[in-house]
């Protein structure tokens, strides 16, 4: 099921793989650091991220990468 904010889900969900890339991190190693499944965060990064998450999860996410959380939404 497609959400309106579908392309800004997708939006940030890019943003987290660019800022995970340049900690050198595999999806598998963040997801452990966050307590997700890997499927979860492979669907969140997906260049069609259909799937929603919360702001608390953002929040840890931006957390573990060490970027403000604002950067996901430029």
């Amino acid at each position: 099921m497609e959400t309106r904010y579908h392309r800004k889900f997708s939006k940030i969900g890019q943003k987290i793989k660019e800022y995970r890339k340049q900690k050198n991190l595999s999806q598998s190693e963040l997801a452990d650091k966050l307590g997700i499944s890997l499927s979860y965060l492979t669907k969140i990064e997906a260049k069609n991220c259909k799937k929603s998450f919360s702001l608390a999860l953002l929040f840890d996410i931006a957390d573990v990468l060490e970027v403000d959380i604002k950067e996901f939404f430029e």
